[in-house]
């Protein structure tokens, strides 16, 4: 997960002490969200930047401390939307309710790995429960 800039540079919490710009840790976006800058209660590209100089400093933690708790930092930094309390939970839910795939490919490689593997552990699950 990463945000953009004001002129659309994508910055990402991309491993410890380092924040990618415009090179995200798992390759292009397949989703986006598009914010709304006028609900930013401060300067959009400060705020973010405030965020990468934090992050820049961190471990990063794939469970605790990650590219959507910088993303949500940001949020904060810039009081976004009026809220204070942007966490990756929340960034979460609004993703899934408020993003759009960038393609029908990005589509493809978003979910037909898990559909493959799902597909994979039905059938051996269903096969070894015949005796095959």
């Amino acid at each position: 997960m990463g945000i953009g800039t004001s002129s659309g540079v994508i910055r990402d919490f991309a491993g410890s002490y380092y924040v990618s710009e415009d090179n995200m840790a798992f390759g292009k976006p397949t989703k986006y969200w598009k914010l709304d800058p006028s609900k930013s209660n401060c300067n959009w590209d400060l705020a973010i930047g405030s965020a990468v100089d934090v992050y820049k400093t961190r471990t990063h933690n794939l469970c605790i401390d990650n590219c959507h708790s910088m993303v949500a930092m940001a949020l904060n930094n810039m009081k976004y939307d009026n809220s204070c309390n942007w966490n990756m939970v929340k960034l979460a839910f609004y993703l899934i309710f408020y993003s759009k795939y960038v393609s029908f490919g990005a589509v493809l490689k978003s979910w037909l790995p898990f559909c493959i593997i799902l597909s994979a552990i039905l059938i051996f699950s269903f096969h070894s429960k015949l005796g095959f």
